[in-house]
């Protein structure tokens, strides 16, 4: 029995080649849910290009304005072009919401893109984001504004562009009775209650706090049916939820991120930072 459903994912893209991506992840699920995807480009403000505490002359302030003006005209065309083909692409109606259809619309915003998840974010069921990249040094901060400004869960994608993308048929959900874990499962259950196997890892709990088995009977009375498999913590347990996932052929995995601070387990190699670097399924995560 489904009670709950998405109805409106947001997709942040720029020109860094991921938008198709993240297109496949969000058409998947908006096929299934019937929802609408909200495909947000962003360019800076002119404001935010002005060198700060220098007085500029009118004529190279115009210069400025107009060279970026037409930067963000010329990404914003090519990038619509993008999204135009991938809807044709994965069978979604260019268009306005439309209830119980399977919709997507570009969208333009002027600013940053931290700001524009922010803006977004807030009013939407699930926010897609790509996995960030070191090397590049790409995606850190729109991953970081998504889960702690946003309220609602993140899905970091993986690297598949097929148009017959499955997501969430056999979901893993890392519980470990926290309260990120917690917020994680009511936020995603339009995933869970929508998937056809669902597993609930958990390599123990705190104290006072609700078991795996307290957590399964919770979701029986929504008409899940789900297994517990437990393990042994030993090392670093977002590795081993990846693992335990991957071993019972899980296509997601839902979890609470960042107990601790992003910074400090970003530097020291906190579970959540392991999930998001080591990560080859998509991850729904929420702070």
């Amino acid at each position: 029995m489904t009670s709950s459903t998405l109805h409106t994912i947001m997709m942040p893209v720029r020109g860094d080649g991921r938008g198709p991506m993240l297109f496949a992840h969000a058409a998947a699920l908006a096929k299934r849910f019937g929802a609408h995807v909200k495909v947000v480009h962003c360019h800076p403000a002119t404001e935010d290009l002005m060198p700060k505490g220098v007085v500029i002359p009118s004529f190279l302030r115009k210069q400025i304005e107009e060279a970026s003006e037409t930067s963000a005209h010329s990404e914003e065309d090519f990038l619509h072009g993008k999204f135009a083909a991938d809807a044709v692409k994965h069978g979604i109606s260019e268009q306005a919401p439309e209830l119980g259809k399977a919709t997507a619309k570009f969208y333009e915003y002027t600013g940053r893109q931290v700001e524009a998840v922010r803006h977004y974010g807030r009013l939407s069921d699930l926010i897609c984001v790509a996995k960030p990249s070191p090397s590049e040094n790409l995606g850190f901060n729109t991953l970081k504004e998504a889960l702690f400004t946003s309220g609602r869960p993140v899905m970091i994608c993986t690297a598949s562009e097929d148009a017959g993308l499955e997501i969430g048929r056999n979901v893993a959900i890392g519980w470990n009775g926290s309260l990120e874990a917690a917020r994680a499962a009511a936020l995603a259950m339009p995933l869970i209650e929508s998937a056809d196997k669902v597993t609930i890892l958990t390599g123990g709990r705190s104290n006072h706090s609700a078991s795996p088995e307290e957590f399964r009977d919770y979701l029986a009375a929504r008409g899940v049916t789900a297994e517990v498999a437990a393990f042994e913590v030993q090392g670093n347990a977002g590795r081993q939820l990846l693992e335990k996932s991957e071993a019972i052929g899980a296509d997601l995995l839902v979890m609470g991120a960042y107990h601790e601070s992003y910074e400090r387990e970003s530097l020291l190699g906190g579970n959540s930072a392991v999930v998001v670097e080591e990560a080859k399924i998509p991850v729904v995560m929420v702070h």
